[in-house]
């Protein structure tokens, strides 16, 4: 199974990466493995002592940067601007809410457990609700933002997306980051979404993958997300599991939504 690691090298004959180097590599699911270097990166420099390493797997990693690229550069946040973010208690819905605070956008979220809206309200959500339990979702996203959605940043597709376009203003942008809905569907996919609705609106909707971007604007991605997490502007919850053998039980949770925040397995 792929999977991302922070690892500590405990043997090498790499100048470049010695014995205690900290890295964070695409290794898989493996307790030990052996690299000539090629993909493997060193934390920041100047990682504060204070966060766990454990971070640069989630809101310093790979997940915050999905949020940030995908906010910031596939929407094109404004400030003012209203934004939507599906599966919000997650390790990325909960940080694009957070950073569309930061750039003064109202934002309202979506999840599936009580728990886990009382934690988007701790965020500073301005809504949140439980999709699960609402009578109907259309009518629970047109009460938090009665004028639409400027921006929709969409971890779940299916349906629920299909409601959301609906209520998208004009020159709407949608990111489309996952469709977690739809990765245990063993039928044909849904329909999609109306083809008059995205021409009407002049809506834009663009898929992406965070491996884009890679180099400078990568590295001052991550020094901004370390920053806001040393300041206390953004928040993080692990939903940490001990135990290497647990890998499948905590991947199967994570994907059921027994998580809030990043699922990381400690092994």
């Amino acid at each position: 199974m792929m999977g991302e690691q922070v690892a500590r090298v405990v043997e090498s004959k790499n100048s470049a990466f010695p014995t205690g180097t900290i890295v964070v590599a695409l290794l898989g699911w493996t307790s030990h493995s052996i690299s000539d270097g090629n993909g493997l990166r060193k934390l920041p420099a100047e990682w504060p002592d204070k966060l766990p390493l454990s971070l640069a797997l989630g809101t310093v990693g790979m997940p915050g940067l999905t949020a940030y690229f995908g906010l910031l550069d596939i929407c094109g946040l404004k400030g003012g601007e209203t934004v939507l973010v599906n599966a919000a208690a997650g390790a990325v819905g909960s940080v694009v809410g957070q950073i569309a605070k930061l750039k003064g956008c109202k934002v309202v979220g979506t999840a599936g457990s009580d728990e886990k809206v009382a934690y988007l309200k701790k965020l500073g959500f301005d809504v949140a609700f439980n999709y699960k339990t609402v009578k109907s979702l259309e009518e629970a996203l047109r009460t938090a933002s009665p004028d639409g959605y400027d921006c929709y940043f969409d971890n779940v597709g299916g349906e629920f997306s299909n409601t959301v376009i609906l209520q998208m203003k004009t020159f709407g942008r949608i990111a489309i980051c996952g469709a977690i809905s739809q990765y245990n569907r063993t039928g044909p996919c849904p329909p999609g979404p109306s083809p008059e609705v995205i021409i009407y609106q002049q809506l834009r909707m663009e898929g992406f993958i965070v491996t884009r971007w890679q180099g400078e604007v990568r590295q001052k991605a991550l020094t901004d997300l370390m920053n806001w997490v040393s300041e206390g502007k953004i928040r993080y919850h692990e939903y940490i599991t001990e135990g290497f053998e647990k890998m499948p039980a905590a991947f199967m949770g994570m994907l059921k939504g027994d998580n809030l925040g990043k699922t990381i397995v400690k092994a």
